[in-house]
């Protein structure tokens, strides 16, 4: 098995649908790569609605593992545990891919030598992207990634997508797995265990590859664009933020950088309202004032 492709899943069933329609119609040779999927202890129809969706595709290798403990990190480790392929490619399941996919990721893998990688993340939305939003409001929620037309190494700076992202198999061997300590737990929109392990990674060497042929698309229901779910994320993003820095032992640090990003954003918003712009600049204060609570929660 070249490549494993792993969805972990948490009472989405008709997202997952649309997610595993865009696995199935994949390019590739079915025969080298297969699709595997962590119910993360769902109590919707997810088993079923799976079990109906594989059995009309039994030509591809589509397979279902469960992950009792509630997180998205031990979802993410059963997947690696559970999967056969050398090259292990995580996205979510509220994506679909392009039809290059699968080929693109072992094209990266095998012929530019890839030991970790990330493909373009772009955003779709299931109406349309709010006149509020923002450059920065879009990040956070839904994370998109376009580093142009070309295969490179991806700077320093720069964090690649959580929900587009490949490993070779052994690095999870000499690296360690997701933290369990971090990542989403059921409803709770914490974060961060994905930039924690391309730090861990990077911080001993090891060099991260961009494809722009791997796309996944990332659809933003309408529920994500609330007021109630915007704020929640917000706060979530904070906590993990002060989650990690406990962890490392870096929390004044934090709230020192923390206290810049809120006179930036107070600039950004200035600029914004000068630029009759005023929505913009109200939800990304807001972003801000959810991510400040979050950090300074303890």
């Amino acid at each position: 098995m070249k490549l494993s492709i792993i969805i972990s899943t948490y009472n989405n069933a008709v997202s997952l649908v649309r997610t595993l329609k865009s696995v199935v119609a994949q390019e590739a040779d079915k025969a080298i790569w297969e699709c595997v999927v962590v119910n993360n202890a769902s109590t919707d129809d997810t088993a079923e609605r799976f079990a109906e969706f594989a059995e009309k595709h039994s030509d591809v290798n589509l397979r279902m593992v469960d992950e009792p403990q509630q997180g998205l990190s031990y979802a993410r480790n059963r997947g690696i545990s559970a999967s056969k392929g050398q090259i292990l490619v995580f996205i979510d399941d509220d994506e679909t891919i392009n039809e290059g996919f699968v080929s693109a990721y072992i094209d990266l893998f095998d012929n530019h030598g890839a030991f970790v990688g990330s493909g373009a993340l772009k955003v779709k939305y299931d109406t349309a992207r709010p006149k509020w939003m923002s450059h920065y409001t879009e990040k956070m929620i839904a994370n998109p990634l376009d580093l142009g037309d070309e295969i490179i190494t991806i700077t320093r700076d720069i964090l690649p997508t959580g929900g587009n992202m490949a490993f070779n198999r052994e690095v999870f061997n000499i690296y360690g797995n997701f933290d369990t300590d971090l990542g989403r737990r059921g409803s709770e929109l914490f974060g961060g265990e994905e930039n924690e392990l391309f730090d861990r990674i990077r911080d001993l060497g090891e060099r991260i590859f961009y494809t722009p042929h791997a796309v996944a698309y990332h659809h933003i229901a309408d529920r994500k664009l609330t007021a109630e779910y915007f704020d929640k994320l917000s706060y979530g993003v904070g906590v993990s933020k002060l989650l990690r820095a406990e962890k490392e032992n870096r929390v004044q640090e934090l709230y020192s950088d923390e206290r810049k990003k809120c006179f930036y954003t107070a600039v950004l918003a200035v600029l914004y309202f000068i630029a009759f712009q005023p929505r913009k600049a109200i939800w990304l204060v807001r972003m801000r004032k959810g991510i400040h609570k979050g950090v300074f929660s303890r």
